[in-house]
């Protein structure tokens, strides 16, 4: 089983209608050191008191090159109903929750050499892209590499930390964010913003197996369609890194 520890909320703000980012310290004394993209288990259990527990991607923007961090970012989506959305709703700054990990291998990798990224996600799928930052600004500086962000969401203000992107793509030119939004746009948008799905703009950036790999992570439907789109546009799977986000209650 997995070692479990406390973790203190210490922060909390709405990034959309209905997803909140939540901030944590770990609260035994020990750093939870990770590596951007990788995610955590929040133990609970539901009103007749079976043990559940769900997974959430790393937000946390933190330079690891420097020490372990402390700060635990998570962007956790609200259903109506849901057991989980009850936990964090009723959870005040300074209440605790219970988690375990770091899991998973949805990273970057040390042996890569391709001349660029391309990320896609939609919904909180945005969230270990948004861990990546340090990394990838040590890429597009150390070797080059360029990178593409198509972000998918319904709205603007469905954006998750679209700002934070932005700003990142003002001050790296090597990097370019392209919201997808498939039902509204804003009223003057950034001549990025894209109205559609992620996978119906993917082409124009031609995906190419000699320079690129691909990331995909968020609605299971939308990363299937798009690892069909990559594969027909000739990238071979173990360039295709992909991870499914599946609502539960």
């Amino acid at each position: 089983m997995p070692v479990q520890f406390p973790l203190k909320l210490i922060d909390r703000r709405m990034l959309a209608p209905t997803v909140g980012h939540y901030q944590f310290l770990r609260d035994d004394g020990q750093p939870l050191d990770f590596q951007p993209g990788q995610f955590i288990q929040v133990h609970f259990e539901y009103a007749d008191g079976t043990a559940t527990k769900r997974s959430y991607s790393l937000a946390t923007i933190h330079d690891h090159a420097m020490a372990p961090g402390e700060a635990v970012d998570i962007a956790v989506s609200f259903v109506p109903g849901g057991a989980a959305t009850a936990l964090f709703e009723g959870l005040d700054l300074g209440g605790h929750v219970t988690a375990s990990g770091p899991f998973g291998r949805f990273c970057l990798m040390p042996g890569d050499h391709n001349a660029r990224y391309l990320l896609i996600a939609t919904g909180t799928g945005v969230t270990p892209y948004r861990s990546m930052l340090p990394l990838l600004a040590t890429a597009m500086a150390g070797r080059g590499v360029e990178v593409v962000l198509l972000q998918g969401a319904r709205t603007p203000e469905e954006l998750l930390y679209s700002e934070d992107f932005y700003a990142f793509a003002a001050a790296h030119p090597g990097f370019r964010y392209v919201p997808c939004l498939s039902r509204e746009l804003p009223e003057s948008p950034h001549p990025d913003v894209r109205h559609g799905y992620v996978q119906q703009h993917l082409a124009e950036f031609a995906p190419n197996p000699a320079t690129d790999i691909a990331y995909l992570c968020g609605n299971p439907d939308m990363v299937d369609a798009t690892f069909e789109a990559l594969k027909e546009a000739g990238l071979p799977t173990p360039q295709v890194r992909r991870e499914k986000y599946v609502s539960s209650k």
